[in-house]
């Protein structure tokens, strides 16, 4: 299938390994330029080889707002424009409410709730402005089911979605597409901080076996595609069965 992505123009954030390296990659595959970003340039400069000459690399560090709205102005220069952005960034630390100290929230919030708000105030008003775009929002399963481990992420990627809801809403005339993807458990380097062993990890995967990022990443690249014109202001869950609610 042809997504329609041929010479659109990609940035996708925290992008050197993982569920966001996998998400340019597929984004590539399908002919979009991207520009990808990451705290260390020779990590950075290594993804972006991998995935070929479709990619270029950008040292950036979008756990803060100013690192973020850098992030997607250089990567509007890098392309000439941009038609599609990729928020993505590191979790916070783990830990439930008797270990995590109430100073430590304001980093998280930063990380990830404002972090992909200052993202989408650098892009999406060039979007609309050409009546095409894409936001795709790398955030978590358990927005949905949270997890009393990490409740710094649960608590931040939570408001984060309320954001990109209400924001869906409000572009949607002007032919933008806002939607956020919910990885459970995959085969990167978040999880086996989080987990013992991969196979621990599965057993409490329905499918039994964890994800793997390049699945995710085809996933991101059709709510990109033309043929996802209609389908926003969804927070889709990628988990192999794992979320059991029927809401």
């Amino acid at each position: 299938m042809d997504l329609g992505l041929n010479g659109k123009r990609a940035a996708v954030a925290a992008a050197s390994t993982g569920l966001g390296y996998a998400s340019a990659e597929a984004l590539a595959a399908e002919g979009a330029r991207v520009a990808i970003c990451g705290r260390d340039k020779a990590r950075i400069d290594e993804a972006a080889a991998k995935i070929g000459p479709n990619a270029v690399s950008l040292v950036a560090d979008v756990s803060t707002t100013a690192g973020a709205t850098a992030f997607v102005e250089a990567a509007h220069q890098a392309l000439g424009g941009l038609d599609i952005l990729v928020t993505n960034g590191g979790g916070p630390p783990p830990g439930d409410f008797a270990s995590t100290p109430l100073d430590a929230y304001a980093g998280a919030v930063e990380l990830n709730l404002l972090a992909v708000v200052a993202m989408c105030y650098a892009a999406v008003p060039a979007m609309q402005a050409q009546g095409w775009g894409r936001v795709v929002a790398i955030t978590s399963i358990a927005v949905r089911q949270p997890r009393a481990d990490i409740i710094l992420s649960n608590t931040a990627r939570t408001g984060a979605t309320g954001f990109l809801r209400t924001l869906a809403r409000e572009v949607a005339k002007d032919g933008v597409t806002v939607n956020s993807v919910l990885p459970g458990i995959h085969a990167t380097a978040r999880m086996a901080d989080l987990y013992p062993s991969m196979a621990e990890a599965a057993r409490g995967v329905p499918r039994g076996v964890v994800g793997d990022p390049d699945d995710f990443g085809q996933v991101v690249a059709f709510l990109c595609s033309e043929q996802a014109r209609h389908v926003t202001g969804v927070a889709l869950q990628i988990d192999g069965g794992t979320y059991a609610a029927l809401l």
